[in-house]
């Protein structure tokens, strides 16, 4: 697995295709409304979009991400890093924020690189 981390806007889908010459069919574009992800796709972006979805759905976050990690060792998956700024009030976005932070930390975990982009720039964390 490659994790793809950065803020919003910063290029990370761009950066992926290119990268690892993939076309936009080959991207699975999160939602916060579905809960299941097709594993047919190369590219999971904006994951954290899911992670709201399972949230929304009272799914357990770290389980769901567990069996995820079991079936798609070889995905590039991309996350828009939300961990900065104000803390929200409403107890569901400050849910997604932190379990967005541990998701993040989990698949940094399983992959073999991980890249963050910053202004269109990737450095390789790991």
């Amino acid at each position: 697995m490659i994790l793809i981390i950065g803020g919003v806007y910063q290029g990370k889908l761009a950066y992926a295709t290119e990268r690892f010459a993939l076309s936009k069919e080959q991207v699975y574009f999160c939602s916060n409304e579905d809960i299941t992800i097709p594993s047919s796709k190369k590219i999971l972006y904006e994951i954290d979009r899911w992670i709201l979805a399972l949230i929304k759905a009272d799914i357990n976050v770290p389980a769901k991400v567990e069996r995820f990690l079991e079936h798609n060792k070889d995905t590039i998956v991309i996350c828009n890093d939300i961990s900065c700024g104000i803390v929200p009030v409403d107890p569901i976005m400050r849910k997604w924020r932190e379990e967005t932070g541990r998701v993040m930390g989990m698949l940094a975990q399983h992959s073999e690189e991980v890249i963050r982009l910053f202004c269109g720039i990737p450095t390789k964390l790991k």
